[in-house]
C-alpha cells in the first residue's frame, strides 16, 4: 500500500509552502513520525513528519520548490512495514495464523488506511487479533483560533461496545462544550487520554476497535473532519480534486499544523512547532534553546539535537546551591506574589477551564491589535415603535422574541458589504479580505462563560430569518449542544452590552478579525432636534454604539465611516419594508 505525504495546511490563509530541505532520500526506511522534509510558508517553518512506517517510495518535490496546500509530495510505501507485503499474499493454506503480526495491523491503522482484504483473510481470529478495523479517536478542532482542548467526562468506559454516532466523550474548549461521538460500531479498545487531561487538537484520544477494514477510509475522514475543516473555506487547490490517499494522508498530517503553538522566535533563530511543543513539555527555557548547538538548516535545532540535548541535560548533576540563587533571583521579579496572606477571610476559587483560555486570548488579542475604540449615538425610535407594535403577533408565529439585536446585524451586514476592509483579517504585511460576511454574536452561558456562534452569510438574511437562526443559536448555545462549524469562520463579532444595562463599552476583537461592534442599553432621552429652522427638545430611544478596531488595518477615518453606515442605516429603518 502507498500512502501520499502532502503539504500541510500552516494557516487560515497559508496557501503554499516551499521545501526547504529533505531529511530521507528515496529508498529511505522511516518510522512514524520521523521527520521526512523541512517546508516553509508566510507564516511558519515547519517539518513535515512521515505518518506510516515504511519505505520512502517517491520524492515528487524537489528542494526549493514552492506548491500549493494539499499537494503530494512524497509517496511512503508501507508495504515494507512489519511481515513484507509478498509473504501475505502466500495462500492461507500455508499461512498459519500467526504468521500476521499484530504491529503491522497497529501502525495501519494509526494512519487510518486500510489493507488489502488478503492480509486479515487467513482466519476470522487473525483478523481480530490483528486489530485490522483499530480506529483512532483524536481531539478534533472546534475553531481556527483553538488549539486544545479538556477531556470533561468518558460516557464510555474502556471495553464498552458502541454504535456509530453513539457518544464516546465529553470535551470542553474556549469555544464550546461538545460531544465527539463514534464513527464506527465497534469496541472501544484503549483510553489514551483521561478526565481532566488538556489535550492538544490532533492527539490521539482512544482507540476503537472495528470488525470493518472497508470502511476505514471513511472513518479516518470523518473521525478528523473538524480538523480539515478550517482548511477548504478557500477552495484553492488548483482545480483539482485531491485523490483518496492524498485525503487519508491529509487528514493525519493536518493536525499537526493545527496544533502549532503561537510563534516564538528569540533574538537568536527561529524554532519550528514541533520543537517548541517538545520543549513546551520537558520544560526547557528559551535560553536553553538558544544554547543547544543545531544541525539544521541554517544552524536550526531539529527533533533529534533537542532530544540528544535532553538525554544529557537529564543526566547531568544537580545545580550547584551557588547557581541556584541566581537562577531564583532572575525569575522572582516575573512572579505576582499573592494579594492576601493565607488565614484571611479569603475564599480561593480555580478559574474553569474555559476562563482561563477566555483570558488567555483576551490578553493574546490585546497585544497582537492595535485597538482604538470609537463611540457613536443613535437614533433608535422608529425600530423600537415598529417592534413594540409587531412584538407580540411576532412571537405568537415565529415562536421566538423581536429583540433589537436582529436589526443591528442587519445593518452591520449591509455596512460590511460597504467597507469590505473592515470585514477582514491582518497577517504582517497581507490584508485578506473575506468574500462572506459571517457574524459571529457573543452569548453569555449560564455558567457566566462566553461563547460567540456564528450568522453565516448574514448579509442574505430578512429580519425574521436572523430572528429565528439568533434564537435557535443561542438555545443550543445554553445547552451545549451547538455544532463545530457553528463557532467558527466568523468575519466580524457583535456583543450586547446593554442587556445588562450598559450604556457602552470598549470590547476585545474577536481574533483575527479586525473589528467588534458593541451595542449600548436603549434609553429614552430628551434630544434636540430642528424643525423648519427651529430647535426642539423632544423624546427619543437613543443607543449607544462602540466599534473596537484594530488601528493597524482600520483607521479613524474608515472606522467613522463605517460606524456612520450603521447609524444612518438604522435610523433610516423603513417598516414598510421589513417584510414582518
Amino acid at each position: 500500500m502507498t500512502i501520499d505525504v502532502v503539504m500541510p495546511k500552516m494557516g487560515e490563509s497559508v496557501q503554499e509552502g516551499k521545501i526547504i530541505k529533505w531529511h530521507k532520500k528515496p529508498g529511505d526506511q522511516v518510522k512514524r513520525d520521523d521527520v521526512l522534509c523541512d517546508i516553509a510558508t508566510d507564516k511558519v517553518d515547519t517539518e513535515v513528519p512521515s505518518a506510516e512506517e515504511g519505505t520512502l517510495a517517491e520524492i515528487l518535490v524537489k528542494e526549493g520548490e514552492t506548491v500549493a496546500v494539499d499537494t503530494p509530495i512524497a509517496r511512503i510505501s508501507t508495504d515494507g512495514a512489519g511481515t513484507p507485503a509478498r509473504a501475505q499474499e502466500t495462500p492461507a493454506a500455508t499461512q498459519p495464523a500467526t504468521a500476521q503480526p499484530a504491529p503491522k495491523a497497529e501502525t495501519t491503522s494509526t494512519a487510518s488506511v486500510p489493507q488489502p482484504a488478503q492480509a486479515t483473510a487467513p482466519t476470522e481470529s487473525a483478523a481480530s487479533s490483528s486489530g485490522s478495523g483499530r480506529v483512532e479517536i483524536v481531539m478534533p478542532k472546534m475553531g481556527e483560533s483553538v488549539q486544545e482542548g479538556k477531556i470533561i467526562k468518558w460516557v464510555k468506559k474502556q471495553g464498552d461496545k458502541v454504535e456509530k454516532d453513539e457518544t464516546l466523550v465529553e470535551i470542553s474548549t474556549d469555544k464550546v462544550d461538545t460531544e465527539i461521538p463514534s464513527p464506527e460500531a465497534g469496541v472501544l479498545q484503549e483510553i489514551i487520554a483521561q478526565t481532566g487531561d488538556v489535550v492538544e487538537v490532533g492527539k490521539v484520544l482512544a482507540y476503537l476497535a472495528t470488525n470493518s477494514t472497508t470502511t476505514a477510509s471513511n472513518v479516518a475522514k470523518t473521525q478528523l473532519a473538524p480538523s480539515i475543516q478550517p482548511a477548504v473555506n478557500t477552495n484553492q487547490n488548483n482545480g483539482a480534486k485531491v485523490s483518496a490517499p492524498a485525503v487519508e494522508t491529509q487528514a493525519v498530517t493536518t493536525p499537526v499544523a493545527g496544533s502549532t503553538p503561537p510563534q516564538r522566535m528569540s533574538g537568536k533563530r527561529f524554532y519550528s512547532p514541533l520543537v517548541r511543543t517538545i520543549a513546551t513539555q520537558e520544560k526547557v527555557s528559551l535560553e536553553e534553546l538558544d544554547s543547544i548547538a543545531g544541525t539544521g538548516i541554517e544552524g536550526r535545532v531539529t527533533k533529534s539535537d533537542l532530544l540528544a540535548y535532553l538525554k544529557n541535560r537529564t543526566a547531568r548533576p544537580a545545580a550547584s546551591p551557588a547557581a541556584a540563587p541566581t537562577q531564583t533571583a532572575k525569575s522572582e521579579p516575573q512572579k505576582t506574589p499573592p494579594v492576601f496572606a493565607p488565614g484571611e477571610d479569603v475564599e480561593v476559587v480555580e478559574m474553569d477551564y474555559v476562563r482561563q483560555l477566555i483570558s488567555e486570548h483576551m490578553v493574546r488579542s490585546k497585544r497582537t491589535s492595535a485597538h482604538v475604540t470609537a463611540v457613536h449615538e443613535c437614533d433608535v425610535t422608529i425600530i423600537e415603535k415598529f417592534r413594540a407594535a409587531k412584538k407580540d403577533a411576532f412571537k405568537a408565529r415565529e415562536g421566538v422574541s423581536l429583540t433589537p439585536t436582529p436589526f443591528f446585524i442587519q445593518a452591520v451586514a449591509q455596512a460590511l458589504r460597504d467597507f469590505p476592509y473592515v470585514n477582514a483579517s491582518v497577517d504582517g504585511t497581507k490584508i485578506y479580505l473575506k468574500k462572506h460576511i459571517n457574524i459571529g454574536v457573543a452569548t453569555a452561558l449560564p455558567d457566566g462563560n462566553l461563547i460567540v456562534p456564528v450568522l453565516r452569510d448574514a448579509d442574505g438574511m430578512t429580519i425574521t430569518g436572523i430572528a429565528r437562526a439568533l434564537a435557535d443559536l443561542a438555545n443550543r448555545a445554553r445547552t451545549k449542544k451547538l455544532k463545530p462549524d457553528e463557532i467558527q469562520g466568523g468575519t466580524f463579532t457583535i456583543t450586547n452590552y446593554g442587556i445588562f444595562g450598559s450604556l457602552f463599552g470598549a470590547p476585545i476583537i474577536n481574533q483575527p478579525q479586525v473589528a467588534i461592534l458593541g451595542t449600548g442599553a436603549i434609553q429614552k432621552r430628551p434630544v434636540v432636534r430642528e424643525l423648519d429652522g427651529t430647535d426642539y427638545i423632544i423624546i427619543r430611544s437613543m443607543c449607544y454604539l462602540s466599534l473596537s478596531h484594530d488601528h493597524r488595518l482600520v483607521d479613524g477615518m474608515l472606522g467613522g465611516k463605517f460606524m456612520s453606515r450603521i447609524v444612518q442605516l438604522l435610523e433610516s429603518f423603513d417598516p414598510t419594508a421589513a417584510g414582518i
